[in-house]
């Protein structure tokens, strides 16, 4: 697809930062408010100095959560061009950078859209159950957090301190980690009556789950990041999009040990990680496998390969 204008926005929460290339050059920018008022004085800003149609235009921004939710609206319901990358994969593209602002963001933004146009991946939105779920999870994964917050430091006191000082700190966080776990179930919960009211989303929960190892949390989140696996339909794509696949490090005569890539989601990789550790714990044919990897000398920290994917009967 080919485009004559390339549109890069810095989000935040009270504006957006709108910096408008044509090739290689920035031909202006604009701050407005991030609402709808905003919004569409900077679209028809854009169609005065440009005399450019919405198909013409490229609009790029960054992965920023809810805040994008009123931009990404308003250019859907034009039919714009739009491609929401991961901010790393922006980073790293630009090599070293000095400086930082909202304005100069949005101008490495739109010139990164330009060099990178032919590997854009056009936006499209998710389903609104998808939308729920994502929420749900976002949720569930903040009160997993602030229990752990709470739980691990009075597990890890246990022989440090006097037993009475320590049933005392456990008295006090008491109330609060019933309350907290009650929520967690209340979450889980809700995880699974939407999934039991939607057919297709149900279709795939039964599905992902099917595989050992992976539990409806790890699922749902799998889910939410590939759009029903309509984003990322590859599962090398994905397996690099979540950081489980090693690349080889060497230089000249010096040869590293392959290493995965910390440009990944890391949440997805790290309930991939408990998912292969349960796996093996479960699964009669990939702990053998596991086991004979090992003594073969490789780390157990390594991703392996297998031909299929092992599924419960």
């Amino acid at each position: 697809m080919q485009f004559d204008y390339f549109i890069g926005i810095d989000v935040s929460k009270a504006t957006l930062d709108f910096a408008v290339a044509k090739a290689n050059q920035v031909l202006f920018h604009q701050q407005v408010s991030n609402d709808k008022k905003g919004i569409t004085g900077f679209l028809k800003v854009l169609r005065q100095q440009t005399k450019a149609t919405m198909g013409q235009c490229l609009f790029c921004l960054e992965h920023t959560g809810i805040y994008n939710n009123p931009l990404l609206k308003a250019l859907h319901q034009l039919s714009t061009n739009i491609w929401v990358e991961r901010a790393v994969h922006i980073q790293e593209s630009m090599g070293m950078t000095r400086g930082k602002t909202d304005q100069v963001d949005a101008k490495r933004i739109a010139l990164f859209a330009y060099k990178n146009r032919d590997e854009a991946r056009l936006w499209t939105p998710p389903r609104t159950v998808i939308a729920q779920l994502d929420r749900l999870t976002a949720q569930r994964a903040r009160l997993v957090k602030v229990i752990k917050q709470l739980q691990t430091p009075l597990t890890d006191s246990k022989g440090f301190i006097d037993k009475v000082d320590r049933k005392a700190e456990q008295q006090i966080c008491a109330g609060s980690l019933k309350a907290l776990k009650a929520d967690l179930k209340s979450a889980d919960k809700a995880i699974v009556e939407l999934a039991q009211a939607d057919p297709e989303l149900k279709r795939l929960f039964e599905r992902v789950t099917s595989i050992i190892g992976i539990s409806q949390t790890t699922a749902a989140e799998i889910i939410v990041t590939t759009n029903e696996f309509k984003s990322i339909t590859d599962p090398k794509k994905f397996a690099c999009y979540a950081g489980v696949v090693p690349f080889e490090r060497s230089s000249g005569q010096r040869k590293g040990r392959p290493q995965v890539s910390h440009m990944a989601n890391k949440k997805v990789k790290s309930l991939l990680h408990l998912g292969a550790m349960s796996a093996i714990q479960h699964c009669t044919q990939l702990k053998t496998y596991y086991q004979r990897k090992v003594k073969e000398g490789k780390n157990k920290m390594l991703p392996g390969r297998r031909s299929g994917a092992q599924q419960r009967p």
